[in-house]
Order: C-alpha cells, then structure tokens, then sequence
C-alpha cells in the first residue's frame, strides 16, 4: 500500500508550484480547441507537462488523465485526474478565479483532492475518510434551507444544446431559492460548496477533470456529490453534476431532473 500521507505532502508542494506559474504568468499565448469559446493557453500546456512529469514519478506505474492531452479510458489503477488551469477563460482575462485541480484515483473513485487558488492562496485538500481542509483548517457544507440556497452553477458553454435547458434551471433556481452566483470555474464552486460559500452547484455537462477533485473535497465535507442523469458515478467520462447540503439535494434534484426532460423533448 502508498502512503498516501507522505503523498498528500508531497502534492500539496507540488500544486502550489503550479498554482505559482499561474499567478506569475501576466500573459499567455491564447489557442481555440473544438467547442464554442473552448480555450486553451500555452500556461495550460506547461502546467499540465510539470504536474504530469512529477506526479508520476511521485507514484510510479500510475496513470494521467488530463485535459490537455488524449486519454485512454479509465480503470481501477492508480490515476491522476488534472485539470492544470481550470477557469482558463477567467485566467485569459485577469480574473483572478482560476485554480489547479488535482485527483488521485483508486479503484475509480478519487481517494485524494486537493484544489489551489493561487490567487487567494487558498489549498483545499481531502484524503478519503478524513474531512476535508482549507489551508489546514477543517471546513463543512452548510446546513442552510433551499428557499435560502445560494446556487453556484456553470454553463456547458461549449455544448450549444444544453443552452436551453441551463436558462431554465436558472429561471428555476432563480425564483425558488435563494440567489445563484457563475464563477466561471467549476473547481472553485465545488469549493465554495465544501467551505459555506454556496449550498449548491450545478452544471449540466463537465469532463472528470473539472470535478474529481471536487467531488471529494464536497463528500469529506459532509455534502452530496451526485450524477443524476448516470445510473452510477463515474469519473471517467463526462457528466451532469449535482452537488449540494444535505437539505437542498432533493429539491435541487427535481430541478434536474426537470431539466433532462426538457432537453429530451429539444424544447
């Protein structure tokens, strides 16, 4: 067995690295991938390339499994899920709320998390069965009522078919809850959900890499990470996302669940 400790110490150095070649980086050379308004950055490049490189030599005969880059299909092996710059549209233009996203993965399920905002110097991290921290501190979903949710949700910006069904979950959450908030980084919502910034995130098509991490740090902090419209949680592949506080899971996943309907029927 690793000792997944001594790793854990050993990544959080390593993503704070990483985090810092963002931070320090004023400009980036911009490219397009396929997909509406899918950026990438030569920052996201070589970011990937260093966490690659190192993570495995951290844990020989492990995978990587990433964004930038072709990936085979997941399985029980050790894997490293990465997304090395996730908000690169926020990243592009100085918004101050990107972050690396860093999962290691045992058996398909991510058994270490750990997500860094350099730009608030915030490290939030989760081992598997040992609550989730920011910068060491433990941290914990809210216990707040739907009609008082804060709704943290993103787009699907490159999925043109999902624009609709999106603009009616927000009407849905919009005059059901709370107030909603677009980040524009799904990493840093799951976050935000971990931590009390918000009750509930959604979004209704994410790569793993968005949410690998994610998903732990919001289980180890007593929330609900869900994939409503998946007979089982699988983080190799694309997915709807649902995460919330025990007390809005249900109303948040009748609003999906509404939503699927409405994307079947292409209205």
């Amino acid at each position: 067995m690793i000792d997944l400790h001594a790793i854990q110490t050993r990544v959080e150095a390593l993503i704070r690295q990483a985090g810092k070649k963002i931070a320090d980086t004023s400009a980036s050379p911009i490219h397009k991938k396929a997909g509406h308004y899918n950026l990438v950055t030569d920052t996201d490049v070589v970011v990937e390339e260093f966490l690659k490189q190192e993570l495995l030599a951290l844990l020989p005969d492990s995978r990587f499994f990433a964004e930038e880059q072709e990936n085979e299909a997941l399985t029980s092996a050790y894997t490293w899920i990465v997304d090395p710059v996730d908000g690169t549209c926020n990243f592009t233009r100085g918004r101050r709320a990107s972050c690396v996203s860093i999962a290691l993965i045992l058996d398909r399920k991510p058994i270490l998390g750990m997500i860094y905002n350099p730009y608030a110097d915030e490290l939030f991290s989760a081992v598997r069965g040992e609550g989730a921290c920011m910068n060491g501190q433990p941290i914990h979903v809210t216990e707040n009522a739907f009609d008082n949710a804060l709704i943290a949700f993103g787009t699907s910006p490159y999925y043109a078919h999902l624009a609709a069904a999106t603009a009616y979950c927000f009407h849905q959450f919009l005059t059901r809850s709370g107030d909603l908030r677009r980040v524009g980084s799904a990493a840093l919502d799951c976050c935000d959900l971990a931590c009390g910034r918000a009750d509930v995130f959604f979004e209704l098509l994410l790569s793993p890499w968005d949410f690998a991490a994610g998903a732990l740090l919001i289980e180890e902090a007593g929330g609900i990470f869900t994939m409503p419209y998946e007979a089982e949680t699988d983080f190799g592949k694309p997915a709807c996302i649902l995460a919330a506080n025990p007390q809005c899971l249900a109303p948040a996943h009748e609003i999906l669940m509404r939503a699927r309907d409405y994307i079947e029927k292409g209205n």
